[in-house]
């Protein structure tokens, strides 16, 4: 039973990192109907630039610097790549640009900081704490869980309480209802994104003491996220937790009581149980065109 806790505990960690991955791309999607396939290179970048920053500023302070590197990441990634395959009407050259953008911001980070992973040093003990019967959780895991539930917490006031989050939720519901009322919707595409990638830098800073750091960490993590997006549904908040949850707690069962060699496959095998019973995901709605 201890064991199974422990599993679930750093299940749980896990999982709220892919959820707040995922729930970047959600960001994107509900406005712009387009996603970001270079979120794995915004979180490493995150992650890199964090370090270092981190070295001058220390951990705490670096937090808002890499937020600010986040959003400006993601407004050029929309502005250099999906903004003029929206206004040429392109079907899939958002794809292929936000892929390309990924890939020179992955080369440009092993050109800065080398191919070899880093040591991202831990701002907080390393030492479980234990709790009851020899139940330990590290510092860490815990600051983990505490800073993707806030960073998604916060999305959410300033969605529901701000003009500006007012504002794009107006653009993710209908678009051309939202510019008939004088919204700006091409810079709440814009902000979108920049929320978007400055999520999954601030994921990345949190993940990186508790893995190496490298232009390739993001890699894994965002394809893993991808699934739970795909698994929860591309529009629903509540979905990319429970999915996210679902898959990091399966995995670090997978990996204890089978084999780590495993630990990728209930991911695969939930994504495409979820594509053939319920396509808009275990939360997502279908939408209805009107024609």
């Amino acid at each position: 039973m201890q064991i199974a806790l422990q599993l679930c505990i750093s299940g749980v960690s896990l999982g709220m990192i892919y959820a707040v991955i995922a729930f970047g791309y959600q960001l994107t999607y509900v406005t712009s109907k387009t996603l970001n396939f270079g979120q794995g290179e915004a979180l490493a970048l995150g992650a890199l630039v964090g370090l270092s920053l981190s070295a001058w500023v220390g951990y705490w302070a670096m937090l808002p610097l890499v937020l600010l590197f986040g959003l400006a990441h993601g407004a050029l990634v929309e502005r250099l790549g999906v903004r003029p395959a929206l206004q040429t009407r392109s079907e899939f050259g958002w794809i292929m640009a936000t892929i390309a953008i990924g890939i020179i911001g992955k080369n440009l980070a092993e050109t800065i900081w080398g191919k070899d992973d880093l040591k991202f040093p831990s701002p907080l003990p390393e030492t479980p704490i234990v709790f009851g019967d020899g139940l330990r959780v590290m510092p860490m895991e815990i600051l983990v869980l505490a800073g993707a539930l806030s960073m998604m917490l916060l999305i959410e006031f300033l969605s529901r309480r701000t003009l500006v989050g007012k504002a794009v939720v107006a653009t993710a519901d209908d678009r051309e209802a939202a510019s008939l009322m004088g919204i700006h919707t091409g810079s709440m595409i814009t902000l979108s994104y920049g929320l978007s990638s400055a999520v999954a830098a601030l994921a990345g800073v949190l993940v990186a003491p508790l893995t190496l750091t490298g232009a390739s960490m993001g890699v894994s993590l965002a394809l893993k996220a991808f699934a739970v997006a795909i698994i929860g549904g591309l529009n629903s908040g509540l979905g990319v937790i429970v999915g996210g949850v679902l898959l990091g707690v399966v995995e670090q069962f997978t990996a204890f009581y089978i084999s780590t060699g495993y630990k990728d496959v209930p991911g695969l095998l939930m994504l495409l149980a979820v594509l053939a019973i319920r396509p808009t995901g275990l939360f997502g709605k279908t939408a209805i065109k009107k024609v």
